[in-house]
């Protein structure tokens, strides 16, 4: 890690015994144990503290994702009903009848399958066409090669 050799430990054991001295170096080498202990414990307190709010932000983000989804399920459930609607159609070619008009709108308004199974009368046509594209953009020399 800090890529210490056996010459430098040497080295700081005979300066921390002459400048600390052989009596007082047991208690010093306890008091840096303690403050390493001491050092580990608040990185690994830190850590956990950080990887915890990590995981809060995201539960978040989870539950807002899953919260959007039943919500767009929820405006989807009431209004399209696969069993009425062919039903109406069944009811509708027997008595020479186009599907029941109630049907259709409900459908349409919920489901855009609907929309492309409902008669084209109902199925609305743009009114203009798109614009074209200026000509000042497939003659800029910004786009010539």
């Amino acid at each position: 890690m800090l890529d210490i050799g056996w010459t430098e430990l040497l080295l700081i054991a005979v300066v921390a015994i002459v400048v600390i001295g052989p009596k007082e170096l047991p208690e010093a080498l306890r008091s840096l144990g303690r403050m390493t202990t001491r050092l580990r414990r608040m990185a690994g307190e830190f850590q956990s503290q950080f990887n915890q709010a990590l995981r809060e932000a995201n539960l978040e983000d989870v539950k807002r994702d899953f919260d959007s989804i039943r919500q767009s399920a929820s405006s989807l459930g009431g209004g399209f009903n696969p069993m009425a609607l062919a039903r109406d159609e069944i009811r509708g070619a027997i008595t020479g009848s186009a599907v029941a008009p109630s049907a259709v709108v409900d459908t349409a308004l919920t489901s855009s399958a609907a929309v492309s199974a409902a008669p084209p009368s109902v199925v609305a046509e743009p009114e203009t066409p798109p614009e074209p594209i200026p000509s000042a953009f497939a003659t800029s020399s910004a786009f010539k090669r």
